[in-house]
């Protein structure tokens, strides 16, 4: 397929954009009903779009791994870190949550180096410190406005750089089969907690739970059409750009406006996350 980065792009934005909603209806949500009770219809809604992706093929087929135990791994992983994250929507802005979680791509490259054997060179340790001073920026620990519920923040971040890490360890697997296990996990683990923590939704509720299924799922699916249509080295820095739809959404929904320290450690954790990915970029290209 020839690359189209123009339309890979305006598609990537799409993407984030539906994620930043997402996440809106995700906090929305959390205010009235437990993380098992939204993440079991979320799943079972994204267990749907994962069979239809899986249909051309049996299901055997589409199960069939050459790792197996990661992928279940890999899976748990997601499905943990997907709750924690809509914990973190409870107590704090989704600007705040976002900001912090951007420090997720340098946590990846740190933890290239041990589970990977990735090099990563002065430079780019370098960019990962300067993030971790933006992280501080926005967290401030040991200052009375520090809010403790941005560790559960810090904690999803974390969890989120495993996956990530794990997704590179099973890249050889068809993506459709990592999509099934991701989506059968999550929805059979979060279908069997459920019931424990279930609270009848009203009609409102129920029609932000299908949308939440059904706005996650069409992004995750715009973000995979972003990547047929141009390189993940052209897509990565857009990756970004749901700081700004988070912040939009967060306003004009909650009425929440991130801090002037908060947007300060953004950018800072924004400009390092770049930059690592630009000397990443650089070293991939060289002979």
């Amino acid at each position: 397929m020839q690359d189209n980065p123009l339309k890979g792009i305006l598609l990537m934005n799409v993407a984030m954009f539906l994620l930043a909603g997402m996440d809106g209806i995700s906090k929305t949500l959390a205010a009235d009903y437990a993380v098992p009770q939204i993440l079991s219809v979320r799943f079972l809604i994204f267990c749907l779009f994962a069979l239809a992706i899986a249909r051309p093929r049996s299901l055997r087929a589409a199960f069939r791994s050459k790792h197996p135990y990661l992928q279940i791994a890999r899976s748990l992983i997601i499905t943990i870190e997907v709750g924690v994250f809509i914990l973190a929507f409870r107590y704090l802005p989704l600007a705040d949550t976002h900001a912090i979680a951007g420090i997720a791509p340098l946590l990846v490259t740190a933890l290239a180096v041990p589970f990977l054997g990735e090099k990563v060179g002065m430079r780019r340790w370098t960019a990962i410190g300067i993030g971790f001073l933006g992280l501080l920026i926005i967290v401030r620990p040991g200052i009375g406005v520090f809010n403790p519920a941005a560790l559960i923040a810090l904690a999803g971040a974390v969890l989120w750089s495993v996956y990530q890490i794990l997704v590179r360890k099973v890249s050889d697997d068809d993506a459709a089969t990592s999509l099934l296990y991701m989506a059968v996990i999550g929805a059979v683990v979060m279908t069997a907690l459920a019931p424990f923590f279930w609270k009848p939704p009203d009609t409102t509720g129920w029609l932000l739970l299908l949308s939440l299924g059904v706005v996650g799922s069409l992004g995750h699916y715009i973000l995979i059409l972003a990547f047929r249509a141009a390189p993940a080295s052209t897509l990565q820095p857009f990756h970004y750009i749901v700081l700004l739809w988070a912040t939009a959404i967060g306003y004009w929904v909650f009425g929440d406006l991130p801090d002037a320290w908060t947007i300060l450690g953004a950018a800072i954790i924004a400009g390092s996350g770049l930059y690592a990915f630009y000397r990443e970029r650089q070293r991939g290209t060289r002979p």
